[in-house]
């Protein structure tokens, strides 16, 4: 398992997003995002798909915690958190 703090998390909506885009990457067979502490486990340590992982989250506006969070990652965020609760798990 690794765990990668995020930065811009705020609800559930945003954990359904980081879910559904997470899981899509090849490797990855179990995605958890606890909203408390803003950290997304998956279940892997192959170096190549936490790579994937951390660049899936920065697109999706959620940078790795001392990463750089623009206003791009903060807007992306945002996006996401609404898509996620329209969106039922």
């Amino acid at each position: 398992m690794t765990t990668i703090e995020i930065l811009n998390l705020k609800c559930g909506g945003c954990a359904n997003t980081i879910k559904k885009g997470i899981i899509s990457i090849e490797g990855v067979t179990e995605v958890n995002v606890d909203i408390e502490t803003s950290k997304v486990t998956v279940d892997t340590t192959n170096e190549v798909v936490i790579l994937s992982v951390k660049e899936k989250l920065t697109k999706m506006g959620y940078p790795e915690m001392g990463d750089t969070n623009t206003v791009l990652h903060k807007a992306k965020s945002f996006v996401s958190c609404a898509t996620g609760r329209m969106t039922n798990e």
